[in-house]
């Protein structure tokens, strides 16, 4: 009985915590409105096409209308052989994909944020060529989702209404 007691007072402290849901309101909330209306400028080779993708895919169910802000991407995508054997052969890689973006009020064209993000995958050298290529494909394709999670969390936690 005094455990329902002390769970039961838990419960109501709980809104006096400063806890604030950032989705509050579901797709009609404060902030999946301000993502909702993000357009994603063309981000150029494949790896921009696999964040830009990324990037629409979590931004276009919450649009609804015209865009206000533009969304600019630039990135750096970079592998680095860092396994050596004896005879110098590489056996290891990493794959870093690095973003900094910006996110531009088309109304008046200031820049509302400008941020970094970055990610990264080891890969295994192996002797099979075919496979240490594919082992790359996939690490961009992985690097490339996660960046646009991180990315997209950013504009939330920026756009979030501060009441």
């Amino acid at each position: 009985m005094m455990r329902l007691l002390l769970l039961a007072a838990a419960v109501l402290l709980l809104p006096s915590c400063g806890l604030k849901p950032l989705y509050s309101g579901g797709s009609n909330g404060e902030v999946a409105q301000a993502l909702g209306s993000v357009e994603v400028e063309p981000i150029p080779g494949r790896a921009g096409w696999l964040v830009r993708n990324a990037l629409e895919a979590r931004l276009q169910p919450l649009g609804s209308g015209a865009p206000r802000y533009k969304l600019i991407v630039k990135l750096d995508d970079d592998i680095t052989g860092f396994g050596v054997r004896s005879d110098d052969a590489v056996t290891r890689e990493r794959r870093t994909l690095r973003a900094r973006f910006q996110v531009v009020d088309l109304a008046d064209g200031t820049v509302l944020l400008d941020a970094t993000e970055g990610t990264d995958a080891g890969i295994d050298v192996v002797s099979s060529e075919y496979a240490v290529i594919a082992a790359e494909n996939t690490a961009l394709e992985n690097l490339a989702d996660r960046l646009a999670s991180q990315i997209v969390t950013r504009m939330s936690s920026y756009s979030r209404p501060e009441s």
